[in-house]
């Protein structure tokens, strides 16, 4: 094992991860405010211009797992490199654009980044003092939700006063300036998994991965009962059981499936889709309530900018609550945290329910939520790391992140589908009706308390045995260590 950093340098580690989670996380909600005018913007239609998000969505979802096992194998620093600069590039080329094609690529290759919050979870495993570890990673799982809430009202400032592809000009520099502290700042980790790439293995989770999210992305668009959505369901499933497999069989496969069958391992992961599912639902409810106009009888009328500002508040507070997550992991373990993060989601869904008919309610209610969400992101990774060896990180943590980008997906299909098929007119247009939010916000309760009948079956741990790596899995994770050149 490597020689712990100094608490001093440690934290400007922590920090710089930290920023660039923060940075990553902001490419899924950079595009909101011009979803109304992509398909002017780059003359084509909706549902062309629905790709622009879709394709973010795809890359993230085959990227994570492939660069955590990557960051195992190569350097996790070298990779995490590696998809800033794919983001940065993938920013520039947005900002030249004005078709839709070259935008769908650089979405796409922006996409490719989000493998930045597994890989950072695994460096500062590598390389923290044991002090530091629990609320580093608690606030590094949290940048998910943090740069998703600050990037909604950023990205909108922008777009409503300058030119819309200063946002994507802004995000690129940002990038590069990550690179820079990264390359600066943060040292690189000599463990390392030897052995080769399993490209085939890549190849296959990424068939399947591809097929499932578009089947649940594009379902609402091409029908749910259409040819090629059941097509594509149907080879996702062939698919993702060839691969496991395949996987089961191969000496050194992308995915380590006997560890991720592991109870603890398993029940997290599947935490993590339905708390994923809690977690997006009120990010597609409560932004449309505060836009809606007035005449709906419910909505409040206020601007997009109005909006993200409403929204803001719950990324500060999932910062401000990881330092008290990775406390209550630590007095009582994680699964004690993930267990308390879901019943907060429940209630706040729950309370949601009749407290959406003021501004100030819906910004309480979305605080709420936030602290629960804060207590479970933070929670999984140290649920995951307790139960694989310390080489595994780095792919078992990308996986656990994909777990939840199946939920975000699984729950702007599902809520999509409610507000689409509950509908009123008035003003000569359609919107929503009070009862598909309503619906919704039930929809996202029930998910939550579904989250936690699954964490009741994660097997449990000793307080003092929270945040700790058991003894055996660093022995065993010596073998596979070796100095980089």
């Amino acid at each position: 094992m490597p020689a712990p950093l100094p608490v001093d340098r440690s934290g400007i580690v922590v920090a710089v991860l930290a920023f660039c989670g923060v940075v990553v996380a902001l490419m899924q909600t950079l595009v909101v405010p011009l979803l109304p005018s992509l398909p002017h913007l780059l003359d084509t239609s909706p549902a062309n211009a629905s790709w622009v998000v879709t394709a973010t969505l795809l890359s993230g979802a085959v990227c994570t797992p492939v660069m955590g096992r990557l960051g195992d194998m190569f350097g996790k620093r070298r990779i995490l490199v590696v998809s800033l600069g794919l983001m940065v590039v993938g920013s520039v080329l947005c900002a030249l654009s004005d078709a839709l094609l070259p935008m769908v690529i650089g979405r796409f290759l922006q996409g490719a980044s989000f493998g930045v919050i597994p890989l950072g979870i695994s460096i500062m495993r590598d390389e923290l003092p044991p002090a530091k570890l629990g609320s580093a990673i608690a606030l590094m799982s949290a940048t998910l939700g943090i740069g998703g809430a600050i990037g909604l009202p950023v990205a909108a400032l922008i777009a409503q006063n300058t030119d819309w592809h200063m946002m994507f000009w802004a995000a690129g520099a940002i990038g590069a300036v990550d690179i820079a502290l990264v390359l600066f700042l943060v040292p690189e980790s000599p463990i390392r998994l030897p052995g080769r790439f399993d490209f085939a293995g890549a190849a296959g989770l990424s068939v399947g991965l591809i097929s499932l999210l578009l089947a649940i992305t594009k379902g609402g668009d091409w029908g749910w009962g259409s040819p090629i959505t059941l097509g594509l369901l149907g080879v996702a499933l062939v698919v993702l059981l060839a691969w496991g497999y395949l996987e089961l069989r191969t000496a050194q496969p992308l995915v380590d499936l006997r560890i991720s069958a592991k109870p603890q391992v398993l029940f997290t992961n599947l935490a993590s889709v339905v708390v994923g599912f809690a977690m997006f639902a009120q990010s597609l409810v409560f932004p449309q309530i505060l836009m809606n106009p007035e005449v709906t009888g419910y909505g409040l009328g206020k601007s997009m900018v109005v909006a993200g500002m409403c929204m803001a508040p719950s990324g500060i507070v999932m910062m401000l609550v990881s330092p008290l997550s990775a406390r209550l992991s630590s007095t009582y373990g994680p699964k004690v945290s993930l267990m308390a993060g879901t019943v907060v989601i429940a209630i706040g869904y729950a309370l949601s329910v009749f407290m959406i008919d003021a501004v100030w309610k819906i910004v309480t209610m979305a605080v709420l939520s936030a602290v629960g969400v804060a207590l479970a992101y933070a929670a999984m990774p140290s649920l995951i790391m307790q139960a694989v060896p310390i080489s595994e990180t780095g792919s078992a943590t990308g996986l656990n992140t994909l777990m939840r980008s199946i939920g975000t997906s699984t729950s702007s299909a599902v809520i999509g589908v409610v507000l689409a098929n509950m509908t009123m007119h008035t003003g000569g247009r359609e919107f929503p009706a009070h009862d598909a939010f309503t619906t919704a916000l039930w929809l996202g309760c029930g998910a939550a308390v579904v989250g936690f009948v699954v964490a009741v079956f994660i097997p449990g741990r000793k307080p003092s045995e929270a945040g700790q790596i058991p003894a055996q899995t660093r022995q065993d994770s010596t073998a596979s260590v070796r100095t980089s050149s």
